[in-house]
């Protein structure tokens, strides 16, 4: 899994510090949007042919653990 998570980078001076694929300027939010609108992964893959699928898999996994936390009630 942590292999997976290398794969996204946050880069202060690109796209404005935005969770990225790779170094590229592909969003972690560009692929999740592609989901929500209904794209399967294949058909993601094909628009974007500099992504791979472990790409896919690794933006999945960033925003499960970033959504994944506890909250506290006091």
């Amino acid at each position: 899994m942590s292999e997976l998570l290398k794969r996204i980078t946050i880069n202060p001076k690109q796209c404005g510090g935005r969770p990225c694929i790779r170094g590229m300027r592909i969003r972690v939010s560009d692929v999740l949007d592609l989901f929500a609108a209904g794209m399967s992964a294949e058909q993601i893959l094909e628009e974007m042919p500099d992504l791979e699928a472990n790409d896919l898999q690794a933006a999945l996994l960033y925003a499960s653990r970033k959504l994944n936390h506890p909250v506290l009630v006091v």
